[in-house]
């Protein structure tokens, strides 16, 4: 396994470093620190950077980041909506740590908590979940994340994910729709699609 396979495994093996960088998120300079042995380890990668390009916050509410890796898109749903509350679930641990103490250094630690799935309530539902899915960890196995998280959605919740088009963007659109998650794809750039799957 290559070092740049190891962002979803539980601990990854590769020595750790911790790397600062700044990024834009929704016209807003933010501050993290990645590291080795996570995913996009020193800079925000392409469909993250298409994701916050192509959308707005989300409205105040209860918050899901779906694989947070270091935190990015949770800390900027965070950071830009004072009314969320935010959770990042990670295979990752190395990203938690991270992720927590991106947090702590952005002072928004009391609305982003970042914990491994097993972590979170069995009761626990969410207004949205956001994500840039780990679509290398295959096509079952993402089914079954999706699966997984996508019944937490409230009523009147929705899930915005951001997904290459060459990594089947436009086939799990149809799963999602097939699965009783009416998906459509409200933008595209630079070979991303970015959906917006409702529940059905």
């Amino acid at each position: 396994m290559s070092a740049d396979e190891h962002y979803f495994t539980a601990d990854p093996s590769v020595p750790f470093a911790r790397e600062p960088f700044s990024c834009e998120v929704w016209g807003r300079r933010l501050d993290l620190v990645s590291g080795s042995g996570v995913y996009s380890r020193g800079r925000l990668d392409i469909g993250t950077a298409v994701l916050f390009r192509e959308t707005t916050p989300p409205a105040p509410g209860r918050i899901l980041d779906l694989g947070c890796g270091y935190g990015v898109i949770g800390l900027a749903i965070a950071a830009l909506v004072p009314g969320a509350q935010v959770t990042g679930v990670d295979v990752n641990e190395r990203a938690l740590l991270l992720a927590r103490e991106n947090a702590a250094a952005l002072g928004l630690a009391d609305r982003f908590r970042a914990v491994l799935p097993d972590e979170v309530p069995t009761d626990a539902a969410y207004d949205e979940i956001w994500s840039n899915p780990p679509i290398r960890i295959g096509k079952t196995a993402l089914h079954d994340l999706l699966l997984r998280w996508l019944p937490r959605l409230a009523p009147e919740g929705r899930a915005v994910m951001v997904v290459g088009k060459n990594l089947g963007g436009d086939s799990l659109q149809r799963w999602l729709g097939g699965q009783g998650y009416p998906t459509a794809r409200v933008a595209s750039a630079k070979g991303f699609r970015v959906l917006e799957s409702r529940r059905g």
